[in-house]
């Protein structure tokens, strides 16, 4: 009996020895172990691609084993370990996984899962050693504690374990995302250098420019408020470019969640920017399904931006669902068949009309909607989650005489340096995800800040989410200067963008 190790895609990820026998009866192939259609199908790809290597089938009755039995396996990704199986019946195979799914010509292709598969091994396995479709292996030498081994045709897995060329096939080259990249307090991190949206073509809307930097440092929420056309969505498209540079952990992991929605897991030094219509589903935005959790929107925007555009026109069941994934960074996923986790630390970004027609703030149109029209449009959002809004921004009027001033460049320099400062104080998490128990030994304010804050918490009668989440802007404030106590001015600019009921 000959074995070799891959990875079932279930609930658990489960690591799955593949084993296989030849004994003596009716020639055939049977793939036994709790097997769904995709793996029992690739039987007859296994063959088709056999054939290109000129192999001829013993007559034997072959048998292959998915251990442990008792566990349901899925993916075409066991395609290129049976088929190993097969063709080197007669050899003594090394301990290795092996993942990767058969063209009917012998080719070692990839699959949309098998990125989080890694990444899950990673954690699981110290030094683990993998043979991948090639097209993977640079995106796989990666990520940590895997030895990559990259292949594109079955026969070169054959010169693989017969000739023992271990180190002809190991991926060593290394990825273009690592040439942005630099180390600090151990970690490595890859600074964004793309600008394909700049806030240079913002022309005016220095408060909002002002919120944006605040919100991109600390990744707080931030609602905008404005006429049609004020620039409310050309704001929350740039966030993604000025924010802090990601690290290696937060690059894989991203990748790992769209490779789990089967989208392509292509690493970008830029973070993720997601952008849901108001049509859509609450699955799609949350996540779930009939038959499995399936990741959403939400799980899709870990460490970016989520922006709702026309936000109070989204039904008041998505608006409301969105308290605990605000509020406790993760979102929980359950259904008959599996039940899921996903980190959900973003930036929320809404923009809103400040009536139905648009005009309320203008100063040349009227607004043509009645009180009542603007109350049911406005109740819409909740206070509950207002409250968890940091950041609120009354767009003002486009002026003909409004010029461009900072661009993106400038503002990502500007973050740059403040994110330094935070990682030199020990601080692991974004301002504006810090738990509370953190606040009193990061958020430490003078005197006279002490008292401002605590004469607004009376007089706006703020919550203590609302206290707590004036704390973590005053920080981001205080971060942009460098001072290492949160001052008088750093709280009264929190409090000035703080939505009040």
């Amino acid at each position: 009996m000959k074995f070799l190790k891959c990875i079932s895609f279930n609930e658990d990820l489960d690591i799955i020895n593949v084993e296989s026998t030849f004994t003596r009866g009716i020639p055939n192939l049977t793939i036994v172990g709790l097997a769904n259609t995709a793996i029992k199908e690739s039987i007859e790809r296994i063959k088709a691609s056999l054939v290109t290597c000129n192999f001829a089938f013993p007559s034997k009755k072959i048998t292959i084993n998915l251990s442990p039995s008792g566990i349901p396996k899925k993916g075409s990704h066991f395609d290129l370990v049976i088929a190993i199986l097969i063709l080197l019946q007669n050899e003594n195979l090394d301990d290795f996984f092996v993942v990767g799914e058969l063209g009917l010509d012998g080719s070692v292709k990839s699959t949309n899962e098998l990125f989080s598969l890694l990444l899950f091994l990673s954690a699981k396995i110290k030094k683990a050693r993998v043979i991948v479709p090639k097209s993977i292996a640079s995106k796989a030498s990666m990520i940590p504690n895997l030895e990559i081994y990259g292949i594109e045709h079955i026969s070169d897995a054959v010169e693989f374990f017969k000739e023992k060329q271990y180190e002809k096939f190991r991926f060593k080259e290394l990825h273009p995302l690592f040439k942005n990249s630099f180390s600090l307090n151990g970690e490595i991190y890859i600074r964004n250098e793309i600008f394909e949206y700049d806030f240079k073509d913002i022309k005016g809307q220095k408060q909002a420019k002002r919120a944006c930097l605040i919100a991109a440092l600390g990744m707080h929420n931030i609602l905008f408020e404005g006429s049609p056309g004020s620039g409310k969505t050309m704001c929350a498209k740039r966030l993604v470019y000025i924010m802090p540079p990601q690290s290696l952990d937060e690059i894989l992991i991203q990748s790992a969640y769209k490779s789990l929605y089967s989208k392509d897991c292509d690493l970008n030094q830029t973070r993720i920017f997601r952008n849901p219509h108001h049509t859509s589903t609450r699955a799609s935005i949350f996540g779930g399904g009939a038959n499995g959790a399936r990741i959403g929107e939400i799980a899709l925007a870990n460490r970016g931006v989520l922006f709702f555009d026309e936000f109070p026109h989204f039904s008041k069941q998505i608006i409301e669902s969105l308290r605990e994934p605000l509020e406790d960074c993760k979102i929980h996923i359950s259904r008959v068949n599996s039940k899921m986790s996903y980190e959900t630390k973003f930036i929320f970004a809404a923009a809103l009309n400040p009536c139905p027609c648009g005009n309320l703030f203008s100063k040349n149109l009227s607004c043509v909607c009645g009180d009542n029209e603007i109350k049911r449009y406005k109740n819409k959002i909740s206070w509950p989650i207002l409250d968890r809004i940091d950041l609120y921004v009354a767009m003002d009027e486009i002026d003909v005489n409004d010029k461009a001033d900072l661009s993106s460049k400038q503002m990502n320099d500007m973050i740059f340096d403040a994110f330094l400062f935070q990682k030199k104080r020990g601080q692991k998490e974004f301002n504006g995800k810090l738990q509370d128990e953190d606040l009193k030994k990061f958020c430490i304010l003078d005197d006279e800040a002490k008292e401002i804050l605590d004469k607004a918490t009376l007089r706006y009668n703020l919550s203590q989410r609302g206290v707590n989440k004036t704390l973590k802007v005053a920080r981001s404030c205080a971060d942009l200067v460098k001072s290492e106590i949160i001052l008088k001015n750093h709280v009264l600019e929190a409090l000035s963008f703080r939505m009040r009921g």
